[in-house]
């Protein structure tokens, strides 16, 4: 499909992705739904595996329960079909000669022993574009191991950097390689398809998501290459006296002024403690406060903690917040999940979406996008599939064409 000239509404109309993954591929095929793309997800009889993951609404198991599910399929219809049977794989193929983009998750060579891989689909459909997505790639020793999302960040180097120094290694919440593996596939999907546009000749993209782990290790690779130091786990300590998280009336901030030495931020921090009349402040002008090496002693941690604890207990997090950005001072609060669900700057720029029928008829309010476009603005289409929600209806486009139910999507 020319997706690129396409002046629909939506930013992808006419571009047609089949969605064959779980919870390894879902989310970057709803990326794609959510801009326009008419995507469809392909799950066995069964269901996918990513119905069958908690946390379940109402806490009660069920094929459409699952708010994971509803979440990462939304704006996506929804067929099923049993890829391990030579008559689903035929109907597998009548969709593959209109579409543009495949997402799939199968193990290493599962796709060939179908008939299904790249090669065989790209003789159907020479624009296709594959997106693969597995825990370490379709190629090297590791291909065929099996691995969840806390494997990944253990075989990526990322969950060393995780948890507290004086214990074992925390994942952190949110299956967030798999998120990251699925990001970086959409991100390369997204100009690979544009190449394809332009060429008619797709390819095959190969996303490892411990690959994906090991690019999100932020400085870490380069402190060992620069500085032959290996950075360590810091949740929970102190480095510095003015730097870390600390209690106020309503919770916590986190504020950074100590640790770099006679800069501006510890300055603008001394002066601001002595504008509110902080008892015990006039010590921060003393010159030891000024040397990095102090800042990093257990003395200057307790003293700094007797002064500025007392002083900001009675202190909401919002008030040293926005006293602090005033003074141009790096300090943040702390937000809970329900401060994020109350935060005026995410409801000012309508961040959340209430998505109706989301899970078993009910109205579910969701994270959007972070990001907006002025003229093809990014929208939920519609709640996630109920299982083989759409089978008649895809069948009965693909007899009379797919191509031509595509365009009649993006006729105005």
């Amino acid at each position: 499909m020319d997706f690129i000239s396409c002046q629909a509404r939506d930013a992808l109309a006419g571009l047609r992705v089949l969605d064959l993954s779980g919870p390894m591929g879902n989310y970057a095929g709803k990326l794609f739904a959510e801009l326009g793309a008419d995507v469809v997800l392909v799950e066995p009889p069964q269901g996918s595996a990513l119905r069958h993951q908690p946390p379940y609404l109402d806490d009660t198991p069920g094929i459409e329960a699952s708010l994971a599910f509803a979440y990462h399929n939304t704006s996506k219809r929804g067929i099923t079909l049993d890829l391990d049977a030579p008559n689903d794989q035929d109907r597998l193929r009548t969709l593959i000669t209109s579409c543009d983009l495949v997402i799939e998750t199968a193990v290493p060579g599962a796709m060939a022993a179908r008939g299904l891989d790249y090669g065989a689909l790209a003789k159907l459909r020479p624009g296709l574009v594959m997106l693969s997505i597995t825990p370490f790639g379709q190629t090297g020793p590791y291909a065929h191991y099996q691995a969840e999302d806390i494997v990944a960040l253990a075989l990526g180097g990322f969950l060393s950097l995780g948890g507290y120094a004086d214990s074992a290694p925390m994942r952190v919440h949110g299956d967030q390689a798999i998120l990251c593996a699925n990001m970086y596939g959409a991100v390369a999907a997204m100009v690979a398809l544009t190449q394809a546009e332009l060429t008619g000749r797709g390819e095959h993209i190969d996303v490892s998501m411990q690959e994906a782990v090991v690019l999100a290790m932020e400085n870490a690779v380069q402190f060992y290459d620069l500085e032959g130091t290996v950075r360590k786990r810091w949740a929970g300590e102190q480095r510095f006296a003015g730097t870390g998280v600390y209690a106020c009336s309503d919770g916590h901030v986190f504020l950074m002024a100590g640790g770099i030495g006679a800069n501006r931020f510890w300055e603008r921090t001394i002066k601001w403690f002595a504008d509110e009349d902080m008892v015990g402040a006039e010590e921060f002008l003393l010159p030891k406060w000024q040397q990095v090496e102090y800042l990093q002693s257990d003395e200057a941690k307790r003293r700094f903690n007797d002064i500025f604890l007392p002083w900001a207990a009675p202190r909401t997090k919002a008030s040293l917040y926005h006293a602090g950005q005033a003074r141009q001072i790096p300090i943040a609060p702390v937000n809970t999940p329900v401060d994020i669900l109350e935060s005026a700057q995410l409801r000012s720029r309508g961040h959340f979406v209430d998505v109706a029928g989301a899970a078993a008829g009910r109205t579910l309010r969701m994270p959007g996008a972070p990001y907006k476009l002025s003229g093809t603005p990014w929208r939920v289409q519609r709640p996630a599939p109920r299982l083989g929600q759409h089978n008649e209806e895809i069948w009965r486009e693909a007899g009379r064409g797919v191509h031509a139910a595509a365009a009649a999507e993006v006729s105005p």
